[in-house]
């Protein structure tokens, strides 16, 4: 659908009657008055709200955020006013949101128009029967507060409230294309011919029968009309009708692939008496897809071997509330980077982020928001940690979650569904991560989850993310398997398959040069029948498991590349065998402050553009260097905005608290918004150094000048610090290894290393008769101040051991050491403070062989 971007303001809105027709959108993300906490008729239009914050969508509760560990829990509230003029009278007026988190009562003029829980999708209400000419007051009440019932229940990323993505309102005629309403598809392809099926659902919201002819032409990706077709149909009073249209086959289409990411486009168009009542435009592309379990991915009939990255959706300062521009940026540094292929981890993305993967040409599987993290169970955490049972354990609990699991998958499905990127649609990530009595109804979920989208979309294959445990991977028909972690170590499995995640290395800009490829150990070993790879992960990210877990990506928070993205830009973009290291700043006498950014112009003031903002420091011959010098940027003039508002300072990642906002390796960057047209000027100061200046230009309207030149406010940042938060293991749960990576020495016949981490104590893993250095290592996958380590040992078993931990899987360092001397003597702990930002345990044996029934570990999330 075409979106013109036009500004909703008062005063503007008095200016629209002469401008709208049929099937407008406007943008309604200016703004908007907001409240962090609960108030009582706050969706009343009397309701003072002089004292709130005059704000702007996107937005987040956290803004300014920076990747730090804790965020505000609980509500919030927005209030809009929308002035309606005569000319809307007798239309059909809708609002959309893209993304609220993630719970929200929508009201208008008082009253409760919608209620919508989950935080990753988007949804529409019905306005037309609570508005009325003059002003209208739409108040949403937000909430980000963990439910025991709704998905996702855990995760390493971070949980802010807010009305992250765009709103729009949409007018219409009564007789119109429903929201989302057209399904593209393609069920025959090859390289000579394509046939074309698109389904149109008509609403027609009128009182009377209407007759229609619909309408949809296929404009190829130069501009032609090359195929099209007319359905005459009948609507009865206040009904829906699905028009379904096979039109006529198209030769020699232009095919959708990552070096050619061709799009065509289907106009829909509504006619009543020859009149046009509704259009609308739906992007797509025309491709085939082929997985096997012999022979891996197939792409146009064409052998494609996967190489992507798993994406997280926030960034430095904005958090979750991103423009469209940054999604842009996002995928496109993915595929600079040589990529092929992106991960949506692990919830569904905005529109604009499968709709950059159309336009860049990176293949994209979308997922669902049902999750879980290991190290702890059940729900007494909510998002103070990582950690929960993936699947409620209360039978109160559960059918409330499986319908938000599968009302989430639907909107995906239906929001997403014409994008080409879109390779399969994956279900979940790690879903074995759930409490053992709950394994059943988790299964009959995916199944369910399963049979949905094969009726919601019979065109594309479902994958299970993280399937490596509790036999996930062989579940159902028609599925694809994603292995995440030691899942890249797995033989064969006789379904088709790919590594979603590998890699895995903690580090902030700039790195070492190299590829990290963790349990993949080599990543240019490509078995025949493997999919593909995809490395865990793109970007830091903010996370309530603490920094270990935060700085895993090849491209920082504030989206500058480390090292390791050069890296795969070098091997993978460039197709270096052996790739050539750049030279890297060194450090050297500053002499000035280089400011730039990735566009001097932003398209429009309306929360869908900005810019990203680069510092280097530079020596007196202009050549970067690697000094980390305070940086302060400023709004000299004219409006935008930085996260922090009218000024940010970047500060050297020594200074505690403020590094958060840092400057590294002689680098850093923001990104800048403006929500008024104009010119701005921002300047870059340090001390000792000349100022630098840099211009930005925004278009559209309304502009600083007209509205009185409003000056941007000032947003300090803050670490926000939860209070009462309980701590996610203690004595008694002791979770963290439980079905976590691990890795042996050997392992005899019959055993298996996973046996001393699955819960289960009456079964043991042995290493080799032959072994002389025997040892067994769990990857906890994040980064944990330990507290307790307990071992049980098989029967029988008469060893010496030392146990050692390490925060990178490299260095070691002993904790302890113990003498399983007597038969009788089964189970071994130690406690106390055992180490402090650990990601792996290793149990070293000395004397005796190795074997361990269990281990067991407790302790909390690292803060660095």
């Amino acid at each position: 659908m075409i979106r013109k971007m036009l500004l909703l303001t008062s005063l503007l809105v008095c200016m629209l009657p002469s401008l709208l027709f049929a099937g407008e959108v406007i943008n309604l993300n200016r703004n908007w008055k907001f409240s962090l906490g609960d108030f009582t008729q706050a969706s009343e239009s009397k309701f003072p709200d002089n004292e709130w914050i005059s704000t702007h969508l996107p937005h987040s509760f956290s803004i300014p955020y920076f990747m730090w560990k804790d965020v505000y829990s609980g509500y919030g509230w927005y209030r809009k006013e929308i002035v309606m003029p005569p000319q809307w009278k007798g239309k059909q007026i809708s609002i959309e949101f893209e993304g609220v988190f993630i719970q929200c009562e929508v009201f208008l003029n008082g009253k409760k128009i919608g209620e919508h829980v989950g935080g990753y999708t988007g949804f529409n209400y019905d306005l037309t029967p609570f508005m009325k000419l003059g002003k209208n007051l739409l108040a949403v009440r937000v909430n980000n507060i963990w439910k025991a019932g709704v998905a996702p229940r855990a995760g390493d990323h971070q949980f802010s409230g807010g009305i992250y993505r765009d709103v729009y309102l949409h007018i219409k005629n009564p007789l119109h294309i429903a929201w989302n309403g057209t399904a593209v598809s393609t069920p025959v392809v090859s390289k000579q011919a394509a046939t074309i099926e698109v389904q149109t659902e008509i609403n027609n919201r009128s009182t009377e029968p209407q007759t229609l002819v619909m309408r949809t032409e296929i404009v190829s990706p130069a501009g032609v009309v090359v195929t099209k077709t007319e359905s005459k149909a009948t609507l009865t009073a206040r009904s829906n009708q699905i028009i379904s249209q096979k039109l006529p086959s198209l030769s020699s289409p232009q095919l959708w692939h990552p070096t050619t990411p061709y799009l065509y486009t289907a106009i829909s168009t509504i006619l009543k008496d020859g009149k046009e009542t509704d259009r609308t435009e739906t992007t797509f592309g025309i491709r085939w897809f082929e997985w096997t379990a012999d022979k891996g991915f197939f792409l146009n009939g064409e052998h494609l071997y996967l190489l992507g990255a798993n994406v997280h959706q926030d960034h430095a300062g904005w958090g979750d509330a991103v423009t469209n521009t940054g999604f842009y940026r996002d995928v496109k540094l993915m595929k600079e980077a040589g990529f092929n292929t992106i991960r949506g981890s692990h919830y569904p993305h905005d529109p604009a982020f499968s709709k950059a993967c159309d336009e860049l040409g990176i293949l994209f599987f979308p997922e669902n928001a049902f999750w879980g993290m290991g190290g702890s169970s059940g729900d007494r955490f909510g998002w103070g940690t990582p950690s929960s049972s993936c699947y409620p354990p209360h039978p109160s609990d559960q059918d409330a979650f499986d319908q938000s699991v599968l009302s989430q998958l639907k909107e995906l499905i239906l929001i997403h569904r014409n994008s080409p990127s879109i390779t399969a649609w994956s279900l979940s990530n790690e879903a074995f991560f759930t409490d053992d009595p709950t394994e059943k109804r988790m299964k009959a979920l995916l199944n369910a989850a399963t049979d949905s989208v094969h009726k919601w979309d019979p065109t594309r294959l479902v994958a299970i993310g993280g399937c490596q445990r509790r036999g996930l991977d062989q579940l159902g028909k028609n599925q694809i398997a994603f292995y995440n972690g030691d899942g890249a170590t797995f033989a064969a499995p006789g379904v088709p398959s790919m590594v979603s995640e590998y890699g895995s290395v903690t580090t902030h800009r700039p790195g070492k040069f190299a590829p990290g490829w963790g349990d993949l150990e080599d990543g240019f070993n490509r078995p025949q029948w493997r999919g593909g790879q995809i490395i865990w992960c793109g970007f830091d990210h903010g996370t309530v498991g603490g920094e270990g877990l935060a700085t895993m990506g090849l491209v920082d928070y504030f989206r500058i590349p480390k090292r390791a993205w050069y890296w795969y830009q070098s091997a993978y973009a460039k197709g270096e065998s052996t790739p050539s290291e750049p030279q890297w700043a060194q450090p050297g006498i500053p002499s000035r402050i280089k400011l730039t950014a990735d566009k001097m112009t932003l398209s429009a003031p309306d929360g869908t553009d900005d810019t990203q903002i680069l510092i280097t420091i530079i020596d007196n011959k202009g050549q970067h260097i690697s000094n980390e010098i305070p940086v302060t940027l400023r709004i000299k003039s004219g409006p935008g905005t930085f996260p922090t508002g009218n000024s940010i300072q970047f500060m050297p990642p020594s200074d505690k608290e403020a590094s958060d906002i840092s400057i590294r390796d002689g680098m850093a960057a923001i990104e800048f918004r403006s929500y008024h047209a104009g010119t701005t000027i921002i300047e870059a100061t340090a001390q000792g150094l000349p100022t630098t200046t840099l211009k930005i230009v925004t278009l559209g309207t309304p502009t600083w000048e007209s509205e009185g030149k409003p000056t941007t406010a000032s947003l300090p940042y803050k670490r926000f610090h939860l209070v009462d938060k309980t701590p996610m293991t203690g004595d008694g749960e002791l979770l963290l290894a439980k079905n976590r990576p691990s890795a042996v020495s050997s392992t005899s016949e019959l055993s298996s290393k996973g046996l001393a981490n699955d819960g289960d104590e009456q079964s043991s893993w042995f290493a080799n008769i032959t072994d002389k250095n025997p040892w067994w290592r769990v990857d906890l996958e994040a980064s944990y101040d330990l507290n307790t380590i307990q071992l049980i040992f098989p029967l029988g078993t008469n060893c010496r051991y030392i146990v050692e931990v390490s925060s990178d899987i490299k260095t070691w360092q002993q904790i302890a050491e113990g003498n399983k001397a007597l038969p009788e003597t089964k189970t071994q702990i130690f406690k106390g403070n055992l180490g402090n930002n650990i990601r792996s345990v290793r149990i070293r044996f000395t004397q005796g062989a190795g074997g361990l029934s269990e281990v067991k570990i407790g302790g909390t999330p690292s803060s660095k």
